[in-house]
C-alpha cells in the first residue's frame, strides 16, 4: 500500500484534523502527518511545538508518525517515498484552492495523487484559526482540540476559559 502524507500547519492540532488522521490512518498502511513550516506565514506555536503537540495526538495511531517539513511538499513526499497526499474537505470554497494545490503537485512531481476526505458534519466548521480566535478572546477551546492542546493554549492566553 502507498504511503500517504497529511500536510498541514496544525497549528494548533484540532479534533477535526485527529477526525481526518483516524480515517485516513485506516485507508493506508503508514501514514505521515507532516507539520508544514512556511517563512511568509505568521504562527503562534513555533514548528517544535507544533509537532510535539500533534504527536501526542496521534499516539494511539500506531501506523501514524509526525514530522515536519519547509519548502515544497512535493520534496517531502519524495524525501518520505510517498506519492499520495491526504486533504480534508470541509466545504465547497476549500475545494477551489485545494484542487490548485493538488493539480500543481502534480505538475512539480508528476505521480503524485491527492486524495480528498470530507470532514464529518460535527467538525465542518472548525478549524484551526477558529481555535485560536476563540482562545485569544478568553473563550472556551476544550470542545475543539485534546486536553494537552487545551493546555498550551492556557499557557499562551491565560485569561481563556
Amino acid at each position: 500500500m502507498p504511503v500517504a502524507v497529511y500536510p498541514g500547519s496544525f497549528d494548533p492540532t484540532t479534533y477535526g484534523h485527529l477526525d481526518i488522521i483516524e480515517r485516513a490512518s485506516s485507508l493506508f498502511e503508514r501514514l505521515i502527518v507532516a507539520v508544514g513550516g512556511n517563512p511568509a506565514k505568521e504562527y503562534l506555536f513555533d514548528m517544535a511545538d507544533r509537532v510535539e503537540m500533534a504527536e501526542q495526538a496521534c499516539r494511539r495511531f500506531p501506523n501514524v508518525e509526525v514530522d515536519s517539513f519547509t519548502g515544497l511538499l512535493v520534496n517531502f513526499l519524495a524525501h518520505c517515498g510517498a506519492n499520495v497526499v491526504v486533504r480534508g474537505l470541509r466545504a465547497v470554497s476549500d475545494f477551489e484552492s485545494e484542487l490548485q494545490m493538488a493539480l500543481t503537485n502534480r505538475i512539480l512531481r508528476p505521480g503524485v495523487e491527492t486524495v480528498f476526505l470530507m470532514t464529518s458534519p460535527e467538525f465542518l466548521y472548525l478549524s484551526s484559526s477558529t481555535v485560536r480566535e476563540i482562545a485569544l478572546l478568553g473563550g472556551p477551546v476544550h470542545t475543539f482540540v485534546p486536553p494537552h492542546v487545551e493546555a498550551r493554549l492556557k499557557a499562551r492566553f491565560p485569561s481563556l476559559d
